[in-house]
Parts: C-alpha cells; sequence; structure tokens
C-alpha cells in the first residue's frame, strides 16, 4: 500500500521530507504562502529578487548538499567555497588554510591579526579541551558568561565570540546556550573533514538555489503542489487518518514555525513544552550604490559596528552596486527607523570602505520570529506527536542545532524516515 501523506508547510523541512517521502508515498503539499521556502525564500521588491536574508552555508551542512544535488541543483556552481575566513574591519582578521582539522585553525590563529598572544593562545586552549571532552560542557550555562570563565578575555569576546553567537544561534550571548555553541563548533571547526569548516556562499537567490528546483523535482513526480493554501484544520480520525480541511491522509507531516504548528494543532504537551519559547528577529538591509563597492571581502565583518556583516552580492550573484548588511537579534538598532538604520549602516560602511559611491536605493526586510531563541537547556519535541500518523518536522525538531537550513533538513529528512517506518510497521500487522 501506498500512503497518502499531506506536508503542510514548504520550507525547507518540507520540501526536505516531500523529497524523502516522494518515491514511497502520494503527496499533497500545503504552502500559506504564494512563494516557497519559509524563511529562507526569494522575495521580490521592484523588480529586484532578493532574499528575505541573508543566508551562508558551511562545509559541514552535508544533509542540505546531497538534498541540492537530489533535486539537481549544483552546490559547486551555485555556492561560491571559500576557506574559514573571519575578517573585521575594526577586529579580529583570520584566513584558515584549506587544511584538515585542527591543523587548519592553528595555522589561521597564529597568523591572526587585531589579538594578542595570549588571547590566541587562550582560544586553543578553550578549543583544545572542547575536543578532548568531546564537545561536551557538562550542564549548560550562558555563553557569554561560560566563555569569560574559562579565560576568554574581553577582546576575544567582543571580537570573536559575540559575533560567532550572534551569527549562529541568532541569540544574544548572555541567554544562548553553550552547549549548542558547542555542537556548532564541534562539525565545523572541529569536523576532521577538511572541507567542514569551508563557508558556501550563495551565488544566487534562495529559489534559485534550492527551492526552485526541489518543486520541480517534487511535481515530475506527481506531488500535488498547492501553494497560496493556508490549511485551517486539522483533525485526527478514530482509524488514524487525519482531515485537511475536510481531506483525508493516512498520514501528515506538520513543517511549519513553532507558533504556527500550536496554533494548527490542538495539542495539549506540544503547547505547554512551546509556551516559554522566545524568538529572536534578523534584519537584512540591502544597500543598492549607483557605482562598484569595494569592500575589504565579500563577506565582512564588523566588531563594534550596528551592521555585524556585510556581503558584497555583485561580486557573488551579480547585482550591481548592491551589498546585504545583516544585523542578528535584538538589540539597540530596534528602537531606530528604517531611515535612521539606514544612514547608520552607511555611515559604519563609510569609515571603513573608501571612495564609496552614492546611493541609489535601498531594502530593509525583518523577520521578527526569524529564529526560536536558542536559549539554555531549551526542550525541543520530538518528530512524533504522540497522536498516530501525525509527525513534526522544523529547524526547531533538530536537537542538536541552533535554527539553521541544515537543521530544517535534517528534521524534513527524518520524519520522512519515521512516518515510513511507522506505516510499514502497521500495514505489516494488518497483513499477518
Amino acid at each position: 500500500m501506498t500512503p497518502r501523506v499531506a506536508i503542510i508547510g514548504a520550507g525547507w523541512a518540507g520540501l526536505s521530507a516531500a523529497v524523502a517521502l516522494a518515491p514511497a508515498a502520494n503527496l499533497v503539499l500545503f504552502e500559506a504562502g504564494k512563494v516557497a521556502g519559509g524563511r529562507a525564500r526569494r522575495v521580490e521588491l521592484d523588480g529586484m529578487a532578493l532574499d528575505n536574508g541573508q543566508h551562508i552555508l558551511i562545509g559541514a551542512y552535508r544533509d542540505t548538499l546531497q538534498l541540492m544535488r537530489t533535486v539537481g541543483a549544483d552546490p559547486a556552481a551555485q555556492l561560491a567555497a571559500q576557506p574559514l575566513a573571519w575578517l573585521q574591519v575594526d577586529g579580529m582578521a583570520m584566513r584558515c588554510p584549506d587544511w584538515p582539522a585542527p591543523l587548519h585553525l592553528l595555522a589561521g590563529l597564529l597568523s591572526a591579526r587585531g589579538l594578542r598572544w595570549r588571547d590566541k593562545l587562550a582560544m586553543l586552549r578553550l578549543l583544545t579541551w572542547l575536543r578532548w571532552q568531546g564537545w561536551k560542557i557538562g550542564q549548560d550555562a550562558p555563553a557569554l558568561a561560560w566563555l569569560a570563565a574559562h579565560g576568554q578575555s574581553e577582546a576575544l569576546l567582543q571580537r570573536f565570540w559575540t559575533p560567532l553567537i550572534l551569527a549562529t544561534l541568532n541569540t544574544p550571548p548572555v541567554q544562548a546556550s553553550m552547549q549548542l555553541l558547542a555542537n556548532v563548533l564541534r562539525d565545523s571547526l572541529g569536523a576532521p573533514a577538511a572541507d567542514a569548516s569551508r563557508l558556501l556562499l550563495p551565488r544566487c537567490d534562495l529559489g534559485r538555489l534550492l527551492v526552485d528546483p526541489a518543486l520541480q523535482w517534487l511535481a515530475a513526480r506527481g506531488a500535488d503542489i498547492r501553494l497560496g493554501r493556508r490549511v485551517a484544520a486539522l483533525a485526527p480520525q478514530p482509524d488514524g487518518r487525519w482531515l485537511v480541511d475536510g481531506e483525508a491522509f493516512d498520514a501528515v507531516v506538520v513543517a511549519v514555525a513553532p507558533y504556527h504548528a500550536t496554533a494548527l494543532l490542538d495539542h495539549a504537551p506540544l503547547q505547554a513544552l512551546l509556551k516559554g519559547w522566545q524568538y529572536q528577529p534578523i534584519s537584512t538591509v540591502y544597500l543598492q550604490f549607483e557605482g562598484r563597492v569595494r569592500l575589504p571581502a565579500v563577506m565582512t565583518g564588523q566588531a563594534y559596528g550596528c551592521g555585524q556583516w556585510w556581503f558584497d552580492r555583485q561580486a557573488l550573484s551579480g547585482e550591481p552596486g548592491l551589498v546585504s548588511v545583516v544585523i542578528s537579534a535584538q538589540g539597540a538598532h530596534d528602537t531606530l527607523t528604517r531611515d535612521a538604520l539606514r544612514e547608520q549602516l552607511l555611515a559604519e560602511m563609510r569609515r571603513h570602505v573608501p571612495d564609496l559611491p552614492p546611493l541609489k536605493a535601498s531594502w530593509q526586510i525583518t523577520e521578527q520570529r526569524a529564529t526560536f531563541a536558542a536559549n539554555v537547556g531549551l526542550p525541543r519535541p520530538d518528530v512524533r506527536l504522540g497522536v498516530e500518523s501525525a509527525y513534526l518536522a522544523g529547524d526547531w525538531l533538530c536537537a542538536d542545532y541552533p535554527a539553521t537550513l541544515e537543521g530544517a533538513v535534517r528534521s524534513g529528512i527524518v520524519a520522512a524516515r519515521t512516518l515510513m517506518q511507522d506505516w510499514t510497521k502497521k500495514n505489516d500487522g494488518n497483513l499477518r
């Protein structure tokens, strides 16, 4: 028997689940938005194909890269790969050679600028200790306090650890989980594969990167894709099936953000678990200049500015004069108007980029609930909802990671495999 499965949500988790299920199930993919991709999607503004947020991948994102290959996307062509680099205009500059871990980091740190030798040694000692501990810190703790207690100086905290926590966990360092940060370090800086820590910067918008090829691949395999269709009601049936807005399915995968899941599902344990969760914003400000902007690097950071990272979009994807500026998590910038924030970002850029051309246009995209807050000891739900034939997927299900594209993709794969295991077991039993 072939199950009929409803997947609610066509973000990266829902698409991943759909691709994994396509060979073995009849699929209907529901997406409330007119554009798939969830919180990592393409948006059209004034004729420009932009992303709702600047995303980067790393070489450790094995499942994401394999998903791209499966649906016919080419990571080698669509992602600009470069060895790990940490280049700040006002702080620390480190370039790691393309060597296996931990030699690449050792060489990068020893040649880094903007840190004293005692800071370099303190960072190496801490990373070595974490490696010996299997990247387990014991009792979880707020990252900033834990790092300070383990010998990381104010300069290290400001120039390396705080920007890293904001970029990877999108949570203020005073409340972010140190164990989740250690997990990220384990799979990037600490991974034995030489390419695990390589930065992979998209050369195209997120639609072309994965979403469009995935939808085309699914459609070619018979999936019923319903964009612009918001599901209003899910109802379990006595026989284990589900009604999705009155339509019958053998199983459902709910692959939406946690706050949408609680609104959609009348499930007390999930409601209770997610009740205390918090969410954090990400703002991406696109600045289009009248001429070429010469940033110090394709991805350039600031240790002390409001704009945490600048990306040279012309170098990456060919948009003339375009720079994207990323601001992760909540902060003082939240009190600024859009015009005031744009002027502050421009002033910061003028201090460090000579001969900045006049500004031609700008756009600001702020996802107010871009990610869940990766707080200390955050409980995660299980992929099985606890009701027959219902499963969850999303970056918030991947307990090892903060909110990442890789976490979303992995969760979709796990949901698909779990569903098919349960379906096979159930129907084997019925045949007996």
